[in-house]
């Protein structure tokens, strides 16, 4: 049989002696369309991404990624990998080409004496969390489990601890890629220090993780939890949100949303303490007493469970989504008065408008100490359309890029780089990465000239048009 696959320019047959061969070079598995478990294989977490790669072959370890990785090159296939599969955009897929799942590589070490954790490229957060929270330790996640830790930590990884413990790649002590030659490479700040520079904020540009090295940090029972107010107080309580949020301690975070979960928008404050609970008592009384909630459900929990609190319902995998996102350095009141009316517009009780503030241990960092480029104080702003019905894409799709174009205005050119979304402009992507931007173009010339790296927030080689 000729398979027919994509790359770039075209298409390119292979028949069943170079995938037999491919197949007898791996501890993993070969995917193709005819085979019971493709539907499956090709899914991601977003279900409004439905495409269809010729076949996905999935890792059991580096040297199968190694493997497929030198396949891809030498049959010039376009590529996709995919870890957690998380990605907004569905990069972790593709049509007609080959995916590198690494959903099989899922192994966690964790040397409690040293607070060290070695996790395998296909882990999901809530895996790294339940390893680490056995010992009493955590690196900074994001904020919803199934989230992959491969992506949220090549794009800088922000969350609940990140005013105090850093960005994800703050934590990050070393890695094992395999870059576009098919090498296995060791990277740290000691060994290929430009590729381990790269590697932390800029993506999945410059090969394939299949290990991550983390420092870990004591972390046991925190405050969690969030207080909600009707969306006739949002305003006030928005405005006040505003101006004490930049008041907080490292320790301390706040997002806001407008969510509507019953069908009724209202205004959640999501709180997070990382330190003793009574002093994250005292830190949050303010917000938690300002006007009048409707309910407050604040109160101490275990690091793991505020891990999961945001999972339901609206990051559970599969659903239909489209969203956008940007930053800005100030929350103005006619932005917020924005956000406010396209909540009373909602097209689906899933849609969601979240800020959350960019702060501490984080902006502590120049710009240039890693790839991840967003180190000063600034709101990450984001509006989110999630349904069920895939009849329904092209209104709620709508929805969204007409609410956008009224808060773009108010928001800056850039954005944090895991919310770089499919159809953002390549000026908005280059602007993301800032001043590194050129350093990383040098780097990804240096380990992937030919740009087989590609299906992502692309960063082209420095001698590339």
């Amino acid at each position: 049989m000729l398979y027919s696959l994509t790359l770039d320019g075209g298409r390119v047959g292979l028949d069943d002696a170079a995938i037999a061969g491919l197949r007898g070079r791996l501890r993993g598995s070969v995917i193709l369309a005819s085979d019971g478990d493709y539907d499956a294989a090709r899914r991601v977490w977003n279900g409004n991404v439905d495409r269809r790669p010729a076949l996905i072959v999935r890792s059991a370890d580096a040297h199968d990624a190694a493997q497929a990785i030198d396949f891809a090159r030498t049959h010039a296939l376009l590529l996709s990998v995919r870890g957690g599969g998380h990605s907004a955009p569905g990069y972790g897929v593709n049509d007609g080409g080959m995916v590198l799942d690494l959903s099989l590589m899922r192994q966690i070490t964790v040397d409690p004496a040293r607070q060290i954790a070695r996790v395998h490229g296909g882990a999901l957060w809530l895996d790294l969390d339940a390893a680490t929270q056995a010992h009493g330790l955590a690196v900074t996640g994001g904020t919803v489990s199934n989230t992959g830790v491969g992506g949220l930590t090549l794009g800088g990884g922000i969350g609940w601890l990140g005013g105090l413990h850093g960005a994800t790649v703050d934590n990050l002590i070393s890695a094992e890629v395999v870059t576009a030659d098919g090498k296995l490479r060791r990277v740290s700040e000691r060994q290929e220090p430009d590729l381990f520079w790269a590697l932390r904020g800029g993506g999945g540009n410059f090969g394939v993780v299949t290990e991550f090295e983390f420092q870990l940090h004591p972390v046991g029972q925190v405050l969690g939890g969030m207080v909600l107010h009707p969306l006739d107080q949002a305003r006030d309580a928005l405005r006040f949100y505003r101006d004490f949020v930049p008041t907080l301690p490292d320790a301390a975070e706040a997002h806001a949303g407008l969510l509507a979960p019953e069908g009724t928008p209202m205004l959640a404050l999501l709180m997070g303490y990382n330190g003793p609970i009574e002093e994250g008592e005292r830190v949050f009384a303010p917000l938690r007493q300002f006007g009048t909630p409707s309910a407050d459900l604040v109160r101490s929990m275990s690091y793991g469970e505020r891990q999961v609190m945001l999972d339901e319902p609206n990051a559970v995998h599969g659903l239909q989504r489209y969203w956008r996102s940007a930053f800005t350095e100030t929350l103005s009141d006619a932005l917020i008065d924005e956000f406010i009316a396209a909540a009373r517009s909602f097209s689906s009780p899933m849609n969601a408008l979240l800020m959350f503030y960019v702060h501490g241990s984080i902006c502590r960092r120049p710009p240039s100490a890693t790839a991840f480029a967003a180190r000063s104080p600034q709101w990450d702003i984001d509006a989110i359309g999630c349904w069920t019905d895939p009849a329904e894409s092209e209104t709620h799709i709508a929805w969204v890029r007409a609410m956008w174009s009224r808060f773009e205005p108010h928001l800056l050119g850039r954005v944090y780089a895991n919310h770089i979304t499919g159809d953002d402009s390549p000026e908005k992507v280059r602007a993301s990465f800032g001043e590194n931007h050129a350093r990383l173009r040098r780097v990804k010339a240096a380990y992937d000239p030919g740009n087989l790296f590609r299906i992502n927030s692309n960063i082209t080689p420095a001698d590339a048009a």
